[in-house]
């Protein structure tokens, strides 16, 4: 693992980041712009982080006029929705003109975010079939609606006669080729009893001790989880935050060892980390990076909002959709963006990482306000402090590792700080074009094994990198 406590016992890494989130985009009541200005300038590029943040504010101050809002990461334009007959050129219409200002192209669409909210709430009353998932796309202006290969017969009839009673241009229906489900297996990783899942978000509970999150389904499917099969548990389920199925899939574990050094970083394998800075909401078009246990790190896009999936355990309201491929082990693992914000936890899906497919994940901020956790280091710094935080792993040395990050920048963890002897990368194996550095499932809490232990994804092999950092090609045996 890339960061230690005083035992020497290791601790999950669980998600990160590569570099400082940049300065948000802010609408001042008094920045405005004029008309002419407005409608002849060029829309301007907005880092992803900004343009989430902008979106954020601009529903705030929309209100019922907002019809939500997707990133065009070509480009890297924010598009805000609506409702048509808005005026969007008139001279009192002043959120719109700061909409504009501030990088925002604005569009006129049927359907309000809260029709649409409605509309979903329908589907739940008429639809909640085991195997369909609903999601707001603001691209379209519509519900997505999924149902996976077991909806057929009488449950498809349900679903074709619920869409129909939202009236037309509300909602459009697909068939998705998998199985909708949450991931979780018996193998490798964080291990429960029989169960496989992977740690998500290195987090500081509401008593300042370390912890972790990860998915609730994992968490209700046992109460203690270890770093490898067999192994003494090193983190118990907070009972009380373990939400599954309902508003939620998300669990808190705290760490058994009050000294555990819990770095906010996400290990990609090969001695790469990235840090995590914030917890950020996802925004449709996002380009996002998942990690976990069974295959390694994997990029895509967010492609809903406010998902609702009908597991065969029960509903689950207010997920992440996206086309990021996941498969069984890689439940409550890290999504995150390049740039450094904490997305979601991995919940479930259908396909795998060859057909691809939908995959759902726990917004991290829901989560964190749940549980009354915080993102951040918990005990991660034996040496110099850095002014707001402390540095991670300074002079600290593993067998065969060697301390690294001594003297980081206020409020920064050190990476990679001396993995153990023999501690592999797991789950490494996307294809070429995938995101490098799948490998250490790392806090996704899988395959950091002990001394001399083998990573899992063996034999796999990968090619590109995250952001600037690249990862040289490599087959890892099990």
């Amino acid at each position: 693992m890339s960061h230690k406590r005083a035992t020497k016992r290791k601790a999950f890494i669980a998600a990160g980041g590569v570099a400082a989130l940049g300065a948000a985009a802010l609408i001042l009541p008094n920045a405005m712009a004029s008309q002419t200005e407005s409608k002849d300038a060029a829309p301007k590029t907005l880092a992803a982080g900004d343009a989430s943040d902008l979106a954020s504010q601009l529903q705030e101050l929309l209100g019922d006029a907002f019809a939500g809002a997707y990133y065009d990461s070509g480009e890297q334009q924010l598009i805000i929705n609506v409702i048509d007959g808005l005026e969007i050129d008139g001279d009192d219409n002043n959120v719109i003109v700061q909409a504009q200002s501030a990088g925002a192209e604005v569009r006129e669409v049927d359907n309000s975010w809260s029709e649409l909210q409605k509309g979903a709430a329908t589907l739940k009353e008429q639809a909640s079939v085991p195997g369909t998932a609903w999601a707001i796309d603001p691209r379209t202006n519509k519900l997505q609606v999924t149902a996976d290969s077991t909806v057929t017969g009488e449950n498809w009839d349900t679903i074709e006669t619920a869409v129909k009673s939202l009236g037309s241009g509300m909602a459009t229906i697909k068939k998705s080729a998998g199985t909708f489900k949450p991931f979780l297996e018996g193998g490798d990783a964080i291990f429960g009893g029989g169960a496989r899942c992977s740690a998500g978000f290195n987090v500081v509970n509401a008593e300042g001790a370390p912890a972790f999150l990860t998915a609730g389904h994992c968490g209700v499917a046992e109460a203690e989880w270890s770093e490898e099969e067999g192994g003494a548990p090193i983190g118990t389920v907070d009972a009380a935050t373990a939400t599954f199925p309902g508003t939620g899939d998300f669990a808190l574990v705290n760490y058994n060892d009050p000294a555990t050094q819990a770095a906010s970083t996400v290990d990609l394998g090969n001695g790469q980390t990235v840090n995590i800075n914030a917890a950020g909401e996802a925004a449709v078009g996002l380009q996002v990076f998942r990690m976990g246990s069974t295959t390694g790190l994997a990029d895509g896009q967010v492609t809903g909002l406010e998902a609702t999936v009908n597991y065969p355990e029960g509903t689950v309201t207010g997920l992440i959709q996206t086309n990021v491929c996941a498969e069984p082990g890689d439940s409550g693992g890290s999504l995150f963006t390049e740039d450094g914000q904490a997305i979601g936890l991995t919940s479930g899906g259908s396909g795998d990482c060859t057909v691809g497919g939908e995959t759902f994940f726990q917004p991290v901020t829901t989560a964190l306000a749940a549980v009354g956790a915080t993102l951040g280091d918990a005990g991660a710094g034996a040496g110099e402090e850095a002014a707001g935080g402390a540095a991670a792993g300074a002079g600290e040395e593993a067998d065969g590792g060697a301390a690294a990050g001594a003297g980081q920048e206020e409020g920064a963890a050190a990476a990679g700080a001396g993995q153990e002897e023999g501690a592999g990368a797991a789950g490494a194996g996307q294809e070429e074009g995938a995101v490098a550095g799948a490998g250490d499932a790392g806090d996704a809490g899988a395959g950091d094994a002990a001394d001399g232990g083998a990573a899992a994804g063996a034999g796999q092999e990968q090619e590109q990198g995250i952001g600037d950092q690249g990862v040289d090609e490599q087959g890892v045996e099990q």
